[in-house]
């Protein structure tokens, strides 16, 4: 169960990335309500500091901005950057933001946006925060993949999606890396205080995917919509992993439903996780 009573995250700080809406924004409101300072990150300055002056409104709780693209590698550097001069501490990183592309499309840094901003931004971000949440320890690493990632492979010879590209799988490969890179950094990150987990939020009530959506998405959605999960449900299983005491030691699992299940047997490939650890550190490497 998640913790219930006001201050179970007081003296914590937890940055969630994609905090100006849906599971985001109601996973940093979860963990104001418990005590936590709470930063969040957001593409549009306008909408990032109305969503924190909300979560201030209705929790009373110290809400810090952080304004960053996160396709872009620049920016990512940019913001680990703002974030390491801001916050003294991390007690925990949430790796929430994500998105669904249904056609290809380049980042600024020439990569297929999926895989950039899914995949890429969190790994690259993680590690620039690594040290700062060491320091922080007990400290945690928290990243929302999918149940997506059952569907997944992880293609090493087309990565990028330029021989042949589906919206599905393109963002179904994402997810299965989410989940390779969290198992991955649990190894490597054994024996110190900071743990790393991944989740699936279940089926949520968001804008997901709505830059470009999938014909599935435009026909579908509505009719499903008012079945979904709220964000504020969806959102349960990320505050969960953030604050449960119970917790403190875990890493390396797939949580849903705020308990620990086994995620697809590609996600258990150490060889995999490895070799997508080593591509992806050659492709944030260096300021681009």
């Amino acid at each position: 169960m998640t913790p219930k009573h006001k201050g179970a995250m007081a003296a914590r700080t937890v940055l969630v990335t994609g905090g100006t809406g849906g599971i985001g924004k109601a996973t940093a409101a979860g963990l104001a309500v418990l005590g936590a300072r709470v930063a969040i990150t957001g593409r549009d300055r306008g909408r990032a500091e109305a969503a924190a002056a909300e979560i201030r409104a209705t929790t009373g709780g110290q809400v810090d901005v952080f304004v960053a693209d996160l396709s872009s590698q620049a920016a990512v550097r940019r913001l680990a950057a703002d974030v390491l001069a801001l916050l003294p501490r991390i007690d925990v990183l949430i790796n929430n933001v994500g998105g669904y592309w249904n056609t290809r499309h380049l980042t600024a840094d020439g990569f297929e946006r999926t895989f950039a901003v899914n995949h890429l931004a969190p790994f690259l971000l993680t590690r620039l925060l690594l040290d700062r949440l060491g320091e922080s320890g007990p400290a945690r690493v928290v990243t929302v993949s999918s149940n997506a990632h059952t569907a997944g492979r992880i293609d090493f010879e087309d990565l990028q999606g330029e021989r042949s590209y589906s919206g599905e799988r393109a963002y179904s490969q994402s997810k299965l890396a989410n989940v390779l890179f969290s198992n991955e950094l649990a190894r490597r990150l054994k024996g110190t205080s900071v743990t790393a987990n991944a989740l699936h939020p279940g089926v949520v009530r968001t804008s997901f995917g709505a830059e470009d959506p999938s014909g599935v998405q435009r026909v579908i959605v509505p009719v499903l919509r008012p079945f979904l999960k709220s964000p504020g449900r969806g959102a349960v299983t990320s505050i969960q992993l953030a604050s449960g005491p119970s917790l403190a030691r875990v890493s390396g699992q797939y949580f849903v439903n705020g308990k620990p299940r086994a995620s697809s047997a590609r996600s258990y490939d150490e060889g995999d996780a490895r070799r997508l650890w080593e591509i992806s550190d050659e492709l944030v490497a260096g300021p681009r």
